[in-house]
């Protein structure tokens, strides 16, 4: 099996090569690929070497499998030569995420609606791929009438020179333009681009990804996602409105038996999920589970995951273990 990694020099990019190792993805053949200007040099995958490529060399040995993490109007460009020669694709941009014949998929959410004819296959936004494991179960057993979503998103969703700009000004520096305000000591209530009507690009993804992964578009959400000075992962304070009643022991055995969710939530012991703690792992941490006194049938929570890797890198080696466990790839 030949399997590319488009970004494989970027900091998705890289975690897709570790995950593939660490999952022991069997694959025979990796071919990794960057811009022209990143082609010769070297990534490493199980203590071997290999040469990255340019995207018209990768897609001439015509892999079986394309990861690709390397931006939307790249995605938009080269998605459809790769499928061309009969190649799935998986796609972190957000370039195929709302196309009407694109399936947006969190595996352990609506991985059962991918058939062999989805050639291109959108991986969803960060933020959203970690509140729809949560919402998934809750959805089927109470069914959820509205969601209110604040997000505190790490730097390393920006890439990695957001990173280097934050430590850059913790080091005394003045960074270097990355974000439009000082991140460091700071919070910022803007990622992305800001629309016509008031929200970023980033809170409309949540909007419309969450009701299009969960299959119901009478899901109503609304969000602002914020930019902390953190790495290790984004968390999410989740107010979530139901038709029925709930009792919150049961919530936290529903989303415990719910395949990759951890619930840690024992206040007492100071005990629930944090971006330290997520750092690194592929499950999605929820905790703070408790009633809303304000209304009734309504619940608040908070969420957290790595989001370069089960909100990213993780989310996509899974759709293509799903892939190959079909007999696709």
């Amino acid at each position: 099996m030949r399997v590319a990694v488009v970004g494989a020099t970027g900091l998705v990019g890289s975690t897709m090569l570790k995950i593939l190792e660490e999952r022991n993805f069997p694959l025979t053949e990796l071919i990794p690929v960057a811009s022209a200007r990143s082609a010769g040099k070297k990534v490493s995958y199980k203590g071997k070497e290999y040469d990255v490529v340019t995207a018209e060399e990768a897609i001439a040995r015509k892999p079986h499998l394309a990861l690709f993490s390397a931006g939307g109007s790249i995605s938009l460009e080269l998605a459809p030569k790769f499928a061309e020669v009969g190649c799935y694709v998986v796609d972190n941009s957000s370039a195929w995420r709302m196309h009407p014949d694109k399936k947006l998929i969190v595996p352990e959410v609506n991985g059962d609606t991918l058939t062999k004819d989805d050639l291109i296959i959108a991986n969803p936004n960060c933020s959203t791929i970690q509140m729809v494991m949560v919402l998934k179960p809750l959805h089927k057993e109470y069914g959820i009438k509205r969601v209110v979503v604040s997000t505190y998103q790490s730097v390393t969703g920006t890439g990695q020179k957001a990173v280097a700009e934050m430590l850059d000004e913790r080091a005394g520096g003045n960074g270097h333009g990355v974000y439009p305000h000082r991140i460091d000591m700071n919070v910022l209530p803007h990622i992305d681009v800001f629309q016509d009507n008031g929200y970023t690009k980033e809170e409309m993804k949540m909007v419309q990804e969450t009701c299009k992964i969960m299959g119901d578009d009478s899901i109503r959400v609304t969000a602002t996602t914020v930019r902390v000075p953190v790495m290790g992962g984004h968390s999410e304070s989740v107010n979530i409105e139901f038709e029925k009643d709930f009792n919150e022991n049961d919530v936290r055995e529903i989303l415990s038996n719910f395949p990759g969710v951890v619930v840690i939530d024992n206040p007492k012991a100071n005990a629930y999920p944090m971006p330290l703690d997520a750092a690194g792992k592929d499950e999605v941490f929820v905790g703070r589970i408790r009633r809303d006194y304000s209304q009734p049938n309504t619940l608040n929570c908070w969420i957290v995951a790595d989001n370069l890797r089960k909100g990213a890198a993780t989310n996509a080696v899974q759709i293509a273990k799903y892939l190959h466990a079909q007999g696709w790839i």
